[in-house]
């Protein structure tokens, strides 16, 4: 379960996909970045546009950016990713489907058993998505309820102050002062 949670959070979100960088794949392949770059090469027609890109500047600037982590005294502290890649070189992202089609260009026991794993963390995230989908549903069904209860309230308490007023005006006519013979 520890290496689902490391490997979701080496899942990023770039261009509205849910990818993981070559380097990070490299690490948990425990091969060299160069290594499985040039295993993807090899086999570049596996790899189309919606299975493997390369960043941009900006985005890679951008990521290098938000990586932070915690400091054990809970202040965060903003660091750049640790890279050996020359600053030219700019990293391949990896869909879901580009990182299942790794499995079929890697093949030691480790990069099956990392593939599965890594395949396993998608599902969570995806789960985790779902859920949170499920719950904005939930949310807007409770806000509707809320304004339909908030009408209804609001009609009673016109009611009610329609009642208090009918009540206070009948109460002023029978306490009048009474005129004429008595």
């Amino acid at each position: 379960m520890q290496i689902i949670q490391s490997i979701q959070n080496r899942i990023y979100t770039i261009r509205g996909e849910r990818v993981m960088l070559d380097f990070d794949l490299a690490a948990l392949y425990e091969v060299e970045t160069r290594v499985l770059n040039q295993a993807v090469k090899r086999n570049l027609k596996r790899f189309p546009e919606d299975f493997m890109f390369r960043l941009s500047v900006t985005e890679w600037q951008m990521m290098q950016s938000q990586f932070v982590t915690a400091s054990p005294m809970s202040s965060q502290i903003v660091m750049t990713y640790p890279s050996k890649r020359p600053s030219a070189a700019l990293p391949y992202a990896f869909t879901e489907q580009g990182v299942a089609m790794l499995s079929g260009i890697l093949n030691s026991d480790k990069a099956i058993n990392t593939n599965i794993a890594i395949m396993r963390a998608f599902i969570e995230v995806r789960k985790v998505l779902l859920q949170q989908t499920d719950m904005r549903e939930q949310l807007r069904e409770i806000k509707e309820r809320m304004g339909e209860h908030d009408t209804q309230l609001n009609q009673i308490y016109d009611a009610m102050e329609n009642l208090l007023d009918e009540k206070a005006a009948q109460r002023k006519w029978d306490e009048r002062q009474r005129i004429g013979f008595k």
